[in-house]
């Protein structure tokens, strides 16, 4: 593994690994551009097969959260951390101390929060170590209706883009995934008259959709087929891919789920082909590190909603740059993204505490 070819390639500005074997604290640091403000990104507790794997992966989640902080117009760079290990019978405390230290060795320049593998719990023992912690249990609360609500908002600009009119009353909207955002997003949906089509893993979350909002439940292969004018991915990622893409019958993909194009190269301009107008996931998602970013600043939810909000217009903006320079919106993003992040940069290149 060449670290530093690594890192040129992506542009990333710093790594830091930290160990202390007596507790099995292996954790790596990756920041990647604090032109606009710290880099703020989660915490992810996983086994990784190699130190290869574990390097890439904060590496590449550190750039995903550059571009998400750019284009939703936040003060904050990007950057993620990842502990290498088998999270189960691991002595949390003593972990997430050590990873609070090593947090704290940065000076501000990144602040951490949960991710998967980890929860409120473990960040409250991170923060015994270091101040620049956020998602702490009776501070922002559940990021999901805010997510959500981001999402229901870039729907509506989605359609203004497409149809000329953003109300969704009696448009058809399929759901994928009914978890914490999925079940929100369906209630902002409906109440403003969507029509739904739902499906999930979890029997239990479509009875509660179906009953609460009137929807159609399908099985969870034939949500990929299902005629309707929005498709709404809000579970796993890589479900917009060379198998599904020609089963699509919709005219809009816009949901929650991460990473939704399988290849982000060849699917976006895939989507574009076939006539399907595509909010790329790291901007019509950004509500969770929306609602983050709020607790950084204080905000009430409503203020962070409010900010969430602001998606539509966002999305609207890199609907007319892909217009105009005949591009997927996924790249318009990139673009726009790039662009403030240069612009910072004349200001201040990386930022101090």
């Amino acid at each position: 593994m060449e670290l530093f070819e690594l890192m040129a390639e992506g542009e990333h500005e710093q790594i830091v690994f930290w160990t202390e074997p007596r507790f099995g604290y292996r954790g790596i640091i990756a920041l990647h551009d604090t032109s606009l403000g710290p880099a703020l990104g989660g915490t992810r507790f996983w086994n990784f097969g190699n130190e290869q794997e574990a390097v890439v992966d904060a590496l590449r989640l550190a750039r995903g959260m550059t571009y998400k902080a750019a284009i939703s117009g936040l003060a904050l760079g990007g950057g993620k951390s990842v502990i290498w290990g088998d999270h189960r019978g691991a002595d949390r405390e003593m972990i997430f101390r050590t990873h609070g230290r090593a947090v704290e060795s940065l000076g501000g320049r990144y602040i951490t929060a949960e991710d998967v593998g980890t929860s409120p719990a473990d960040m409250a023992f991170v923060s015994l170590e270091t101040e620049h912690v956020v998602g702490l249990e009776g501070t922002s609360g559940d990021p999901s209706p805010v997510t959500a609500y981001g999402v229901y908002r870039g729907i509506k600009a989605c359609a203004n883009a497409r149809y000329g009119d953003d109300s969704l009353d009696g448009l058809h909207v399929s759901v994928q995934g009914l978890g914490s955002v999925g079940y929100y997003l369906c209630e902002d949906l409906a109440a403003e008259g969507a029509r739904l089509t739902v499906t999930d893993i979890d029997t239990g979350r479509i009875e509660r959709v179906v009953d609460e909002f009137d929807a159609e439940a399908v099985m969870p292969d034939a949500i990929f087929d299902v005629d309707a004018d929005v498709f709404a991915p809000c579970a796993l990622g890589a479900i917009v891919n060379d198998e599904t893409i020609p089963r699509l019958k919709v005219d809009i993909v816009a949901g929650s789920a991460n990473n939704q194009l399988a290849n982000t190269a060849r699917h976006g301009p895939a989507l574009r082909k076939a006539g399907i107008l595509y909010a790329p996931d790291y901007v019509i998602n950004a509500g969770g590190l929306i609602n983050v970013y709020g607790e950084l600043q204080g905000w009430t939810m409503e203020q962070s909603k409010q900010k969430a909000g602001e998606i539509y217009e966002t999305l609207t903006r890199i609907f007319t740059v892909a217009e105009a320079e005949s591009i997927s919106p996924e790249e318009a993003a990139g673009r726009v993204a790039e662009r403030r992040i240069a612009d910072a940069r004349h200001l201040n290149r990386t930022y101090l505490s």
